[in-house]
């Protein structure tokens, strides 16, 4: 699963085309630190390039996956600008980089108004932070954005290794590739919901979808790809759940997923959404995604 894209960019060649995106290995129990190390070992196996760490995350929780493993990328996905200032993750990312050369990569967003009290002109706070860990000699090459916006997207290509947009479409995957150009990193997030049966796999990916509808970042996203405030009400349109989430036969999931790569992305990050406990480390359906996919 890792063999690499057309592209001779090296960091394309590293993550490969498929990595998993997963707040269950992004935890601050210590109880909890041999399980993540043992599923980020079974991951590298599997053959995914990279483990992408869910919720606001610091280089310091990607320590316990790159121990594990030789070859797996760990980023974070993504780190809060508001939660982490850009001295104290120069000095994580150094720290790691130190231990664990060219496998860590700094995933930075703006998150939300709703999940950060100090959130205000979030692009400009973006800008500075970037800035900021330019003055500290962080290079941009080990640096993503989570990019969701044609401001955001540009900064990525201008100011980081590339972008990794979360809950996209393919059509999103495409405009984004126009604005970033061939070379830099386009790595986009997509949810597959193991399950065949249309109201049981909604349901699932309805339940997952709720807190992104009440956040306007992704609302604002959604609107931009051509959905409606219709779509967005009573929980989501099955227009958009199905357009968000893959289900369905693995021939389906499989197409919904490669339909990334067909619309310009490098590499595509997979959440599993079953409706279990997002801190759980779901590796059976890794395992099933792993032999789909490879």
């Amino acid at each position: 699963m890792t063999e690499s894209t057309s592209s001779t960019h090296p960091l394309k060649e590293t993550i490969g085309r498929y990595g998993v995106w997963s707040v269950g290995l992004r935890s601050e129990d210590p109880a909890r630190r041999g399980d993540i190390a043992e599923a980020a070992a079974e991951l590298e196996q599997l053959g995914y390039g990279a483990a992408w760490l869910g919720g606001s995350s610091a280089a310091r929780h990607a320590v316990p996956l790159l121990e594990a493993t030789s070859r797996l990328t760990v980023g974070t996905s993504i780190q809060s600008i508001w939660q982490y200032d850009a001295e104290a993750s120069a000095a994580g990312l150094a720290e790691v980089e130190s231990a664990h050369p060219g496998r860590f990569l700094l995933g930075l967003g703006v998150s939300h108004a709703k999940l950060a009290d100090q959130y205000r002109r979030p692009y400009s706070a973006l800008v500075a932070y970037l800035d900021a860990l330019d003055a500290a000699g962080v290079p941009a090459g080990r640096r993503v954005l989570a990019a969701l916006g044609p401001k955001t997207l540009e900064l990525s290509r201008d100011r980081a290794a590339g972008a990794i947009p979360y809950l996209v479409t393919p059509e999103h995957t495409a405009r984004a590739r126009e604005i970033l150009g061939e070379e830099p990193l386009l790595a986009p997030e997509f949810a597959v919901v193991w399950e065949t049966a249309p109201s049981r796999a909604r349901a699932l990916a309805r339940d997952h979808l709720a807190l992104y509808l009440s956040l306007p970042n992704y609302t604002n996203s959604f609107l931009r790809l051509g959905f409606t405030e219709d779509d967005l009400a009573a929980g989501g349109s099955d227009r958009l759940v199905d357009a968000l989430y893959a289900w369905g036969d693995e021939d389906r999931i499989r197409d919904r997923v490669n339909a990334f790569h067909e619309a310009g992305a490098d590499h595509v990050a997979i959440q599993v959404v079953d409706g279990g406990s997002r801190d759980a480390l779901p590796r059976e359906a890794w395992r099933r995604l792993a032999a789909l996919l490879g």
